[in-house]
Formats: C-alpha cells, sequence, structure tokens
C-alpha cells in the first residue's frame, strides 16, 4: 500500500467520522426538539412512538454504522502504514507507529506519519558507485 492510498483512506476515515458524529448530533436535536422522548423532569422515561421517533433512530443507527466504518478505515490505514514502514532500512518510523498504536496513540500516530512520514514503496536510487566483480560487470 501506497503513502498516497493510506492518506487517502486516513482522511477518509476521519471525514467519514466527523460526518457521523455531526449526523448523530443533528438527529439527537431533532428528536429532542419534536418531542420524541417521554420526560419525567430531567430523567428520559420512554419514547413516543411516531414517525419522526423511528426516523431518528433509523439515522443514529446509520451514524453508528458509519462511525464503525471509519474506525475500521483507520485501522486498515494504520496496518497499511506498519507494511509501509516495515520496507524501510531504517526501523524509526516502524516502531513509533507500532508503539504509538498498541499505546492508543494511534490517531497521533497516524497523523505524523501523513504529515511526515516516508513512503516504504518509493525506490531510491543510491549516488554511490557499484562496486565491480571479478569480470568487470557493476554487482
Amino acid at each position: 500500500m501506497t503513502k498516497p492510498a493510506i492518506t487517502r483512506l486516513f482522511i477518509g476515515s476521519i471525514a467519514a467520522f466527523v460526518a457521523a458524529i455531526v449526523l448523530g448530533i443533528f438527529a439527537c436535536t431533532w428528536a429532542f426538539a419534536n418531542g420524541v422522548f417521554q420526560l419525567d423532569g430531567p430523567d428520559v422515561i420512554g419514547l413516543n412512538s411516531s414517525t419522526t421517533t423511528w426516523w431518528m433512530i433509523g439515522l443514529l443507527v446509520v451514524a453508528g454504522l458509519v462511525v464503525l466504518g471509519s474506525m475500521i478505515g483507520g485501522l486498515v490505514s494504520w496496518i497499511g502504514a506498519l507494511l509501509n514502514t516495515s520496507r524501510l532500512d531504517d526501523k524509526t518510523w516502524f516502531i513509533l507507529l507500532l508503539v504509538l498504536g498498541l499505546l492508543s496513540f494511534g490517531l497521533v500516530a497516524m497523523v505524523l506519519y501523513v504529515v511526515a512520514g516516508p513512503d516504504g514503496t518509493v525506490v531510491t536510487h543510491s549516488r554511490e558507485p557499484r562496486p565491480l566483480t571479478p569480470g568487470g560487470v557493476p554487482a
């Protein structure tokens, strides 16, 4: 997986997560404004059965599924970044991503990787001359 693909997946997952949270807040606010909840003082004791109630429950289910999908996308992008950095000779980025991810700071690690991380799939050509083999052919 290349770094641009990992970056697109990670940013798409963040965007989907934010959109799902906004949708969930909208559904709860709309439900509260339209009297979906049965209240006893500050306590919610039930739901009024109406079309609005079922629409808001449906929106909340969709928002929850999108949050779940965005978390899976974030996990896949983290695993892709780990596989990408494992190809590098210098294992600093790999260890940084692995340790921060396992310590529940995966979001911080992925933001750092997207902003400044190397791409393990890019082939770099060395400017040093290759040593010659006994036949005079470069190794």
